[in-house]
């Protein structure tokens, strides 16, 4: 899919007053007009979300990959369901990891739609470390998104790299963009694959990624301007607005969330001290 900026090509306007819109300017040349070029064009809007909590340490798991969610990550989906049921998607998409799956079929309950999976957003592939407790792994992992944007830097010693990473997920929303004339499509994937969308679409690519916290089961909203190509071979992505980052409906204003989402996950707290920086 082609696409009419990237990164270095456009300002970029945050207004706190629009509710942390986002708003890109092309570069030049004239701007297509919307909704009427082909099908498939005008405004979309997409419900980002991370699926709920899972315990990776619970004794019967053998596989990261196929952990479930606990009944606390249910309850989050089951609150996230309930904040959603006046949307209507057109499409859902998961990663195709039980917890994704999971996460987005509570979501779906009671509508007729089923959610398909997209393998190119799976979570990032790390790599492999020998610890001791769930607080070194912690926090060897507070700081893995930091340099994602330095050259040959990887989710973990020998994992798979963020540029590869981002490659593969780019691709796979484009892929999603392009090959339909949804409106409003619901996406649960992971953590770091959120971060890597967010980073997209807010155009500062992996130096941003970092900061965006991603709690269990958090909803984000994105709405895409979508648009001919001038040649007329396909569609384009004319502008991307981020209209929520990172929304809880099981806590909105965040009260009973100290914890960076890590923290929570791995069952740890720093003391709102930040763990030592290898």
């Amino acid at each position: 899919m082609a696409r009419r900026f990237h990164q270095g090509e456009f300002s970029a306007a945050i207004s706190t007053a629009a509710g942390g819109e986002v708003r890109k300017k092309p570069i030049s040349g004239p701007r297509p007009q919307l909704g009427h070029a082909m099908d498939g064009t005008g405004r979309r809007r997409i419900y980002l979300m991370r699926h709920g909590h899972v315990d990776y340490f619970a004794p019967e798991i053998t596989d990261p990959r196929s952990v479930p969610l606990t009944d606390e990550g249910r309850g989050q989906a089951q609150a996230a369901r309930d904040a959603l049921a006046g949307v209507e998607f057109d499409i859902a998409v998961h990663s195709g990891l039980p917890r994704t799956r999971e996460t987005a079929a509570i979501v779906l309950e009671g509508r007729p739609l089923a959610a398909s999976a997209e393998p190119l957003l799976e979570e990032l592939k790390s790599g492999w470390v020998v610890v001791g407790s769930r607080e070194e792994l912690a926090a060897m992992l507070a700081f893995s998104f930091d340099d994602a944007h330095q050259p040959g830097a990887s989710f973990l010693p020998d994992g798979e790299t963020f540029a590869d990473a981002e490659a593969r997920i780019v691709a796979g929303m484009e892929g999603l963009i392009d090959a339909s004339s949804w409106r409003q499509a619901l996406i649960v994937a992971h953590e770091g694959v959120n971060r890597i969308i967010l980073g997209w679409a807010c155009g500062g690519g992996l130096k941003t990624v970092s900061a965006f916290e991603q709690d269990l089961c958090c909803v984000n909203v994105i709405d895409l301007d979508i648009t001919s190509r001038e040649d007329g071979d396909g569609l384009q992505i004319e502008r991307v607005i981020i209209k929520a980052v990172n929304v809880t409906p099981y806590d909105y204003l965040k009260g009973g969330l100290p914890r960076t989402s890590l923290e929570h996950l791995f069952g740890v707290d720093f003391g709102r001290t930040r763990p030592r920086k290898a």
